[in-house]
């Protein structure tokens, strides 16, 4: 086989690499998911559904994670004024991972008139990988607390996660220390993050493949000589 041909060669072989690692890149999935909420209020139960979307943005070392409500849910007797109603949720953990995380949210920007549904602001909180692999996020109980009352609000339903993430431990592993000769790893912080970065990997081989084609022609014009 020529040089040249040799040349083309690694060169379509380095480009197909970096292809298929960026094709391994960790995704988020999300999806909408309906959830009835059985209400407990001080003036009695009550109940409603709305659909709920949480999704997530890499943050550090770890992912901001965001909770928002696209329907209002319960409602009060009396006007609620600015700044007079405090929001918080759970969120439950599954796959990779368990237990709950809390996200929070400002108080009401505006009046909430009575006996209207009551619009939660989007809730955020910080979610950091103990355990590598993928994570489920399940809308769990919200909690209003307004006017020196607190209404606990659980799902009914059973509702699905409303999105699954590839995530991965610091140090890459469950103990949260580097496997033994593979030396440090670099903190992942979200799937976007992951795409660069194994792009870059990409690029490099890459390199590679055309430091090797350099190589090999100079070896054959010092065999021809």
């Amino acid at each position: 086989m020529s040089y040249r041909k040799r040349s083309a060669a690694l060169a379509s072989v380095a480009a197909l690499a970096g292809s298929a690692v960026l094709m391994a890149a960790p995704a988020a999935r999300a999806e909408v998911v309906d959830v009835n909420y059985q209400c407990k209020t001080p003036i009695g139960d009550k109940n409603a559904v709305s659909p709920i979307d949480i999704k997530s943005a890499g943050s550090g070392g770890g992912y901001t994670i965001t909770m928002s409500w696209q329907k209002g849910v319960s409602s009060s007797p009396v006007e609620l004024g600015k700044g007079a109603m405090n929001p918080s949720a759970t969120i439950e953990l599954g796959g990779a991972d368990s237990g709950t995380m809390t996200v929070t949210g400002p108080a009401n920007q505006e009046a909430v008139p009575a006996n209207t549904p009551i619009k939660i602001s989007d809730l955020t909180g910080t979610y950091t990988p103990k355990k590598s692999g993928e994570v489920t996020f399940t809308p769990g109980v919200l909690t209003i607390k307004a006017l020196g009352t607190t209404t606990t609000c659980t799902p009914s339903n059973g509702p699905g996660p409303a999105l699954k993430l590839d995530v991965k431990a610091a140090g890459g592993g469950d103990t949260g220390s580097p496997s033994s000769g593979s030396g440090a790893e670099l903190p992942q912080t979200g799937p976007e993050d992951s795409a660069v970065a194994l792009g870059t990997l990409g690029g490099t081989v890459l390199l590679a493949g055309a430091a090797g084609a350099l190589w090999l022609t100079r070896r054959e014009r010092t065999v021809r000589r």
